[in-house]
């Protein structure tokens, strides 16, 4: 075999050779088509349907498998029988013979979607060298082997084949009368399907080449939008200038903030930076008194607002005691007052905002809740005389509040003034509540409450002057009991409980101890000064009292005294 190598599609009837004998005809001696495969010659020429006299027998080998899925479509012979009949009954004429009829032609299978190749067309027939009269005749009956043929096969010209490849392409199951090959190019290679196929290339190939330039545009696209595959671009939102919910942090900035202002005072022997607000449009703003006390009498007092505009300004009035001042700018307009609200609907736990200008920054906004109610603190002291004290029930706030904070809103969720923050808890000293110092917050801050300072601003624009409610007695501050002990001697050794004062008139008398106001508890001194200094002059308290180990309750009328 020529190792699964196909000899082409031919098969050939074979009979003994006979010189000079007749032809036979007959239907069933008629022998199907010959047709010489591809480099391959056959011994004698013949016209095509008719086999040639005398010819000798041709070895041959069975061709290699068909390629799987197609299948040897055999054709009716044409034409007069190729030889006469064979008196000798040569097979496949006669009985059964050497010449057996060879198994079924078998192709090699390619694998899925391998094309078959196309067969080239038959060489025409050579003559044979081998000489017709000489070939042996074998006895009958006995095995004929035939001589060797003479190929143009894979081995080249004169190489010898088996006499078992003459039956390479024989299918004695075929139809009858049908050629045993299929002549003309394999299934799958006319020249329509060529057609077909080169048009699904083109279309192929134009597809391709649409898609390709889509993909380069946006790439062109991209870089060029870009500036380029190695710059880096990072995802961003989009700009947004909405406006912010009233209620929100950034609402409430947003609508107090060209309403307060950061104060720069300059004195002979000191200066300071605080903050203010603006109370009305004829420019008065309220601060902290230790704020503008640098300044004293003769120093210079700087207002810069929101805008970054600045403008002088000159000291109307302030109190020591309630740690309050105002001042006031001129020639200025567009002014906007900052709302004031109302510190007794303060509730604990209600959102807050604190703005100022802590060491110095300008319009800085935090926020926090209101911690505490009714704290009662001292500030100052710094003078030794106690001149400086300030006492304030105030709200206490875990906003953060700084040194710079001071005289600045605290304000609610409505853009409202519920306090003016003054003071924090320093946590490097441990001595109590500073002002003005240096140390950053710790949460702890407190603020006046708006409905204290609106009164003693309000004083301080129309007299210049603050009022402060008293009850007429010397308290002993050296006392360590629970509650506000009346001292035993008054200024100058005068007496402890001012003559013809709200006290004297409800009966209290020296070494009697106050332990509430107003059903709220008093543990000292100063918170009793704080609780009442949280009211107003002419306000009607009740004391509850002890004297001799006895409880007492009293009602008196607070009296009125100028503040410092």
């Amino acid at each position: 075999m020529d190792d699964g190598k196909p000899t082409g599609p031919q098969a050939k009837w074979w009979s003994r050779p006979a010189e000079g004998r007749p032809s036979r005809s007959g239907p069933e001696n008629r022998k199907p088509e010959t047709q010489a495969p591809e480099n391959q010659a056959s011994e004698t020429q013949a016209p095509e349907n008719q086999a040639p006299e005398n010819q000798a027998p041709e070895s041959r080998e069975p061709e290699s498998p068909a390629p799987e899925g197609r299948e040897v479509q055999p054709s009716l012979p044409s034409g007069p029988p190729l030889h006469e009949p064979d008196e000798y009954s040569t097979p496949p004429y006669g009985g059964p013979g050497p010449w057996a009829p060879a198994p079924p032609v078998q192709r090699p299978t390619p694998a899925h979607g391998t094309p078959v190749p196309p067969q080239a067309a038959p060489l025409p027939p050579q003559p044979s060298p081998v000489d017709p009269q000489a070939a042996p005749v074998p006895p009958q009956g006995a095995p004929e082997q035939p001589p060797y043929a003479t190929t143009h096969g894979a081995g080249g010209p004169g190489e010898q084949r088996s006499p078992s490849s003459q039956w390479g392409q024989y299918d004695p199951w075929g139809a009858p009368g049908q050629p045993l090959t299929q002549a003309g190019p394999p299934a799958g290679t006319e020249p329509g399907n060529r057609k077909n196929r080169r048009g699904g290339a083109f279309a192929g190939v134009l597809l391709l080449t649409l898609v390709a330039s889509g993909i380069g545009g946006g790439v062109g696209a991209y870089i060029e939008r870009t500036g380029g595959l190695t710059t880096v671009e990072l995802p961003q939102a989009s700009h947004d200038n909405s406006d912010r919910a009233p209620e929100s942090v950034a609402g409430i900035a947003a609508s107090a903030l060209p309403s307060v202002v950061t104060l720069h005072v300059s004195g002979t022997a000191e200066s300071g930076t605080g903050t203010g607000f603006v109370l009305d449009a004829r420019g008065h703003i309220l601060t902290n008194n230790h704020v503008v006390a640098p300044a004293g009498s003769s120093g210079d007092i700087t207002v810069t607002f929101s805008s970054g505009e600045t403008a002088a300004a000159e000291l109307v009035g302030k109190d020591s005691g309630y740690d309050l001042a105002v001042v006031r700018v001129k020639g200025v307009s567009g002014l906007k007052p900052l709302p004031l609200g109302n510190s007794d609907n303060v509730r604990v736990g209600d959102p807050v905002v604190a703005i100022g200008a802590p060491f110095d920054l300008s319009n800085t906004v935090t926020s926090g809740i209101i911690s505490a109610k009714q704290r009662p603190i001292t500030a100052g002291g710094e003078k030794g005389d106690g001149s400086d004290i300030s006492y304030v029930d105030a709200l206490q706030t875990d906003a953060p509040i700084n040194p710079g904070n001071s005289g600045g809103p605290l304000v609610d969720t409505q853009a409202h003034v519920i306090g003016i923050n003054s003071a924090i808890r320093a946590a490097d000293s441990g001595k109590g509540t500073e002002r003005g110092g240096q140390s950053g917050s710790i949460g702890l801050g407190f603020a006046i409450p708006i409905n204290q300072g609106k009164r003693v601003a309000e004083e301080l624009i129309n007299t210049g002057r603050a009022t402060h409610p008293v009850i007429g007695v010397t308290l002993d501050m050296k006392y360590t009991g629970d509650g506000a002990k009346v001292g035993e001697k008054g200024p100058e050794d005068g007496p402890a409980v001012t003559k013809d004062g709200p006290a004297a008139k409800a009966g209290i008398r020296s070494g009697d101890v106050i332990t509430e106001v107003r059903g709220q508890r008093v543990h000292s001194g100063e918170e009793l000064i704080v609780k009442i200094r949280a009211h107003r002059p002419g306000d009607r308290l009740e004391l509850r009292l002890t004297r001799g180990g006895k409880e007492l309750s009293v009602t008196l009328t607070l009296g009125s005294a100028s503040g410092t």
